[in-house]
């Protein structure tokens, strides 16, 4: 079973974008972050007719919004909402071999690391909070799970261009880190990228667009991830981050994909 995880950044806009992905790659299942549209207006015709029939969307206008599309059958397709907010941040299915899948899109949190002063970045440490307790109460280390998606942070010191300079910067600050750690102790969840690459190599999934050359500057962050529960991590096989994806035209995301191999 392969999987794609890829904050799309529009998936109207980028629709292009996602079918060369799928002709390149030929995922199984594709997990979208901020989709940036409404159920109703999701371009689906073209992605059925490239055999993902299978499909859960939920979506908003403009903003957020996350997507599972698959061209094989799932069953109990459902939303989490987190914080008393419904910003369509949470959807999950279970897939064939009874592994439930969650595409998951963290809150970036702003750019000021205080929840005092900054409601985005209180938002992003209650969001984690609530969603570590929930699979704590709710989930067990021995259920075949996948959790994959924008994070928003990049937990290892080779998961950013440099750590010194990153440590006061949203995203690798050491609070959202440590809920990080909470959130993957949760259930025991494996880092499934990790799993093949040492936590010595660096390791990017995100370019800033402020960087006139995304490319030969390198200043990137892993944002996205993708991690496994115990009874899977046998079931690996291989994992890609799709680097050239980050310039693809026209107007590519921010964001590259992440494909995850698993043998089920």
């Amino acid at each position: 079973m392969r999987i794609v995880t890829w904050n799309i950044n529009s998936v109207r806009m980028r629709l292009d974008l996602l079918l060369r992905l799928i002709a390149e790659e030929q995922p199984d299942v594709i997990c979208l972050q901020e989709t940036k549209v409404v159920d109703a207006d999701f371009p689906l015709d073209p992605l059925i007719a490239q055999g993902y029939v299978h499909t859960h969307i939920h979506g908003m206008k403009s903003y957020n919004g996350v997507a599972i599309l698959s061209r094989l059958p799932f069953t109990a397709p459902a939303v989490r909402h987190w914080c008393g907010k419904e910003d369509r941040r949470h959807a999950l299915v279970t897939l064939p071999g009874d592994v439930e899948l969650h595409c998951v899109y963290i809150p970036a949190g702003g750019d000021i690391p205080d929840p005092a002063v900054n409601d985005k970045f209180a938002h992003k440490l209650q969001f984690l909070d609530d969603m570590t307790a929930w699979l704590a109460a709710e989930r067990r280390a021995d259920q075949k799970m996948v959790l994959v998606g924008d994070l928003n942070i990049a937990p290892l010191e080779q998961d950013v261009w440099s750590h010194k300079e990153l440590l006061s910067v949203v995203s690798h600050t050491p609070v959202e880190v440590e809920k990080l750690g909470a959130l993957q102790a949760s259930v025991g969840w494996v880092d499934a990228m990790r799993h093949f690459v040492p936590p010595t190599d660096k390791l990017y999934t995100w370019w800033s667009y402020r960087a006139k050359d995304w490319a030969a500057s390198n200043r990137g962050r892993r944002l996205d991830h993708v991690w496994v529960t115990p009874p899977l991590k046998d079931a690996l096989r291989g994992q890609r981050v799709l680097r050239d994806a980050r310039g693809w035209e026209p107007k590519p995301s921010d964001h590259v994909p992440v494909l995850i191999d698993l043998d089920l």
